[in-house]
């Protein structure tokens, strides 16, 4: 669904169908001394839009949102798949300068760092890896183990989540990006297999896309 600049044609008949609903197509067509067929592409645009509904046998209702509510249930249809992007991971085993390193390489905010069977063991911010950095130890020689957060307290998402819902945890945990995760089971225990990642920037990419959909 897409929200639409409406031409003038299409709100005269959006404001014919609130006066006079449920009406057929037909009825419109006569009140605008117009074929069916030169309607055929308004209805069309105006039902896909949301702006009306159709029913068979009884005709076209309008269905009383606004774009503005039209704009809000497409936000809240969008989900983590759409707006994933490739994750950046690092193994448990590897040093903590190692991991300075991707993160600036891969110019992101947040680590991944799964063990020898590719599941999720913990997260590395930009913020534990300058706190670590800061003491005198030898960053060569220490494991990010010592340093990331560990399960349980990771906050995570499946590629079926809601967007906003995903952005509501990245607010309510004030964090930069959540991993985007497939449950994996093995012998009766849940772990966690890491396909994407969620960050502040793909909420803006999100927010851009919807602005660039519905200029055009």
């Amino acid at each position: 669904m897409m929200i639409i600049e409406l031409n003038q044609r299409q709100e005269t008949i959006l404001q014919i169908v609130k006066d006079n609903g449920p009406i057929t197509g037909e009825q419109i067509a006569e009140k605008l001394s117009l074929t069916r067929a030169t309607l055929r592409p308004d209805l069309a645009i105006l039902s896909m839009a949301g702006f009306l509904d159709a029913r068979p046998r009884v005709g076209y209702f309008y269905t009383g949102k606004t774009g503005a509510q039209l704009l809000t249930e497409r936000v809240k249809k969008l989900t983590v798949k759409q707006y994933q992007s490739v994750p950046v991971v690092v193994n448990e085993s590897a040093s903590v300068y190692d991991a300075i390193c991707t993160i600036y390489l891969e110019d992101v905010g947040t680590l991944f760092v799964i063990n020898g069977d590719s599941h999720l063991v913990g997260v590395l911010s930009r913020k534990d890896l300058l706190r670590a950095s800061m003491g005198k130890q030898n960053l060569e020689s220490v494991p990010v183990s010592i340093i990331m957060t560990r399960m349980p307290n990771i906050t995570m998402c499946h590629e079926g989540d809601l967007l906003f819902e995903a952005a509501n945890k990245l607010i309510n945990k004030q964090i930069d990006g959540l991993p985007v995760v497939r449950d994996v089971e093995i012998n009766g225990n849940i772990k966690y297999e890491v396909i994407g990642r969620i960050t502040k920037t793909n909420m803006t990419k999100a927010l851009v896309q919807i602005a660039l959909d519905d200029f055009h």
